[in-house]
């Protein structure tokens, strides 16, 4: 059986790089359905013929719209349950904005980039899970942020987009603490250096050839879609380190405390 056999997913920021990589691979492992959103419109219905060529039975929802604006977040929440029957099992909040490029210090920093980063990146995500969190307590589902190094450290030169993605680790922490207990879990992947647009535009004196095809990063999002996933929840991943010592050391735990219960107690 594939692992997401049946699965009612919705991807942000899905018509390239990472999203569109995520869709494709969710289809293959078997997704009933996908919504797919992202600002450019012809790429998102490439990535639409793309899914049903791969995969007819996959049904899929093109969602063109920019998540900066809170009204376009409640269209995508909408159409997306209005289309699934009010079933999401799956939401990866992918979508983001790098900013302006080169990318200026904190001290020149126009304040409208700024304000839009921050919406697209940080509000954008916590408007759309706060929309779909109630349709999924009756089944429970996975929350997946994707954050970035950035988020951890401050480097010069990436201001608005690192400061969001602060946000966006603290963001999912909370989530994860405030739905504990309810069978959502939330998690948060880094996917490392990709070879992106995005990166491409970070980084334009970089070597593309050193940065990861964003198709080798996308077992860690299968597995936290899967059900295989289940009893994780408020961890931060690595998608090109750590992220299997991780899954593997939870899954031990479980284990170890399914067997430590008496018997009769199950």
């Amino acid at each position: 059986m594939k692992r997401l056999e049946g699965k009612h997913i919705l991807i942000t920021g899905a018509s390239k790089g990472l999203g569109r990589q995520l869709a494709l691979e969710f289809a293959r492992e078997g997704a009933a359905a996908l919504s797919l959103v992202a600002r450019h419109a012809d790429r998102l219905y490439q990535v639409r013929e793309e899914i049903r060529s791969l995969s007819p039975r996959t049904r899929v929802l093109a969602l063109p719209a920019d998540l900066r604006h809170s009204k376009a977040v409640e269209r995508v929440a909408a159409a997306t349950l209005a289309e699934f029957e009010g079933r999401v099992d799956v939401v990866v909040n992918n979508a983001s904005a790098l900013g302006p490029s080169p990318m200026p210090y904190l001290l020149d920093y126009p304040l409208e980039e700024f304000r839009r980063v921050l919406d697209t990146n940080l509000i954008a995500p916590f408007l759309l899970t706060r929309k779909l969190v109630p349709g999924m307590l009756a089944r429970g589902g996975s929350i997946i942020n994707v954050t970035s190094d950035a988020g951890v450290t401050g480097y010069p030169g990436w201001g608005a987009y690192g400061i969001s993605k602060f946000g966006l680790e603290g963001l999912s922490q909370t989530w994860a603490a405030e739905l504990e207990g309810t069978g959502i879990r939330v998690n948060w992947v880094d996917p490392g250096n990709l070879n992106t647009d995005m990166h491409r535009a970070a980084e334009p004196d970089g070597d593309p050839a050193e940065w990861a095809d964003p198709a080798s990063v996308t077992e860690a999002f299968v597995y936290l879609a899967s059900d295989a996933s289940a009893p994780v929840s408020g961890k931060r991943f690595r998608a090109q380190e750590d992220w299997l010592s991780v899954a593997a050391a939870d899954e031990a735990k479980q284990g170890t405390e399914r067997d430590s219960v008496p018997a009769g107690r199950e």
